[in-house]
């Protein structure tokens, strides 16, 4: 299959939302420097800083599914753009803030705006484009993704050093200039709209879709092994393997450049797969990337496993995304991503603790042979869903 041609069957909205995601993910800097910034620019102590991190990622988990839900009922482009303008607001707003609560109050809002534009995109990407092109949009929505987020905190890292406020008001104002391309550029109109259904009666629905339960159950496991890359992963680099951190910041470049060169031409060579052999492909792959660390002895071999994981990564996520649009009740469709989103962040908050602690108590050999193991399970109940190729 031409990559071109497949890629030209984009709609041109789509191109204007990719591109306002890629403008908005290159001012990614307030977020990563947060910790930073409370502690030597504030002076907090890091266990304060920890827990306004942990406030912006139990806010994020909460505002999930039920921004989901408000893109079902006033459409997801809605709030998309005032996911953009409020959260340049905020950004814009934060380095004002120096009492500690303040701080806390503001980073909750932050997260609660910021958060609630990927589930209203992942629903827009699945009404404007036909299910045999879902896969190859939500992997072009990643490649913005991953662009933005290779230059954002790279940037982010040479502001710090002369003011850091200045990272705050560089993100807020990429996010100000995204959401006024949107607003200037998109007027797509959803083909759904729910206003009737109480809440209650929407998370009935989702609940009682067993496909969507079996895939929520699925992802579990994999998602946290995944996340095992931000804590268990270079705490074994470091600290077992004598890598530098320098080393574990070309870990971030060996993926990131992978996604740009080959996400996309790879989903859409894969375009017409089932997604349930997509994804337990994409779960197996990444199983084996963690688990080979057990055999990793320097640099080079941990590469491998990274490009083998990001194989996996490159294969689940779009498909995984792909599969929730399709299995989705067209006018739920807002709700199961927001669902979908929520996963995503559960994992996230408790991958760091788990592996950490599972790392203390079992060691690292046992670790990555558990994440493998994990990841077989996720890829055996993914072929267990039936589904009709698409």
């Amino acid at each position: 299959m031409n990559v071109l041609r497949e890629i030209r069957r984009i709609p041109k909205d789509l191109w204007i939302i990719f591109g306002s995601t890629f403008i908005n993910r290159m001012g990614t800097m307030g977020l990563p420097f947060l910790v930073i910034y409370l502690t030597k620019g504030l002076g907090y102590l890091p266990t304060q800083a920890g827990l306004v991190m942990t406030m912006y990622g139990a806010s994020a988990l909460l505002a999930a599914p039920f921004s989901g839900r408000l893109s079902d009922l006033i459409g997801p482009l809605k709030i998309m753009k005032l996911s953009l303008w409020f959260t340049g607001i905020a950004l814009v707003l934060f380095p004002f803030a120096h009492n500690f609560w303040i701080i806390i109050a503001i980073t909750m809002c932050w997260s609660v705006v910021s958060e609630a534009f990927r589930p209203a995109s992942l629903s827009i990407i699945s009404d404007i484009v036909q299910p045999e092109h879902r896969k190859v949009a939500f992997s072009v929505n990643r490649l913005a993704i991953n662009l933005g987020m290779g230059i954002g905190p790279a940037v982010g890292g040479f502001l710090i050093l002369y003011s850091f406020p200045l990272i705050f008001w560089v993100d807020g104002a990429m996010s100000l200039i995204a959401a006024l391309i949107l607003t200037v550029s998109v007027d797509h109109q959803p083909r759904f709209l729910v206003h009737q259904e109480t809440q209650k009666e929407v998370w009935r629905a989702i609940l009682r879709d067993r496909r969507m339960f079996v895939f929520m159950v699925g992802i579990l496991p994999v998602f946290i092994v995944f996340f095992q890359y931000f804590s268990t992963f270079p705490y074994v680099c470091i600290n077992e393997l004598h890598l530098v951190a320098s080393d574990y910041g070309l870990f971030f470049t060996v993926n990131t450049v992978l996604i740009i060169l080959i996400e996309v031409p790879l989903n859409v060579a894969m375009a017409r797969w089932v997604h349930q052999r997509s994804m337990a492909i994409g779960a197996l792959l990444v199983g084996v990337g963690f688990g080979g660390m057990i055999f990793t002895s320097g640099f080079w071999t941990v590469v491998i496993t990274v490009v083998i994981w990001t194989f996996g990564e490159m294969i689940f996520l779009p498909s995984a995304s792909a599969y929730v649009a399709d299995i989705a009740v067209a006018k739920y469709r807002g709700t199961y991503m927001g669902v979908y989103q929520m996963i995503g962040n559960a994992s996230f908050a408790i991958s760091g603790w788990f592996g950490m602690k599972y790392l203390e108590s079992y060691g690292s050999a046992v670790l990555w042979s558990s994440a493998f193991v994990a990841c077989v399970v996720t890829m055996l109940i993914f072929l267990s869903i039936k589904e009709k190729k698409t």
